[in-house]
């Protein structure tokens, strides 16, 4: 259902095929928290979307290499401090347009920590595809 409305979204804004990105690449879970909850959300979402859009997925490209706390446990402030260097990505990304998949965004510092460290592997142009949104007080 979460990936149907991802790509009603994506459709509802006209988006050329030329416009796509090149590859799709889901939220690392660390391999601790994926055996804790036994499966990733995003790369679930992710299969989805590179089937209906015929873009590359790939899941192994990034790994989340250092266990951190959960991000909603934490206070805003100290979100980007427990994320940072969280991520790798073995694959050289040069020139490639890629969207980052992902279920819920808070702050943005999962996504902005995993969109700098494929920005470092030489994307040209980094995307947030996400589910939902959640509100800040």
């Amino acid at each position: 259902m979460f990936a149907k409305l991802l790509l009603q979204n994506v459709s509802e804004q006209n988006i050329s095929k030329q416009d796509l990105p090149d590859l799709l690449i889901p939220m690392p879970l660390h391999p601790k928290r994926l055996k804790e909850r036994g499966f990733n959300q995003s790369l679930e979402i992710a299969k989805i979307m590179s089937k209906q859009l015929n873009i590359e997925l790939d899941y192994a490209a990034c790994t989340r290499t250092k266990y951190t706390q959960p991000q909603a446990s934490l206070p805003l402030k100290q979100r980007a401090n427990n994320i940072k260097g969280a991520f790798q990505c073995a694959r050289p990304l040069t020139g490639l347009r890629i969207a980052l998949i992902d279920d819920v965004m808070t702050t943005g510092a999962s996504l902005n920590a995993l969109a700098k460290a494929v920005k470092a592997k030489g994307a040209s142009h980094v995307e947030c595809w996400v589910i939902a949104r959640t509100l800040l007080d």
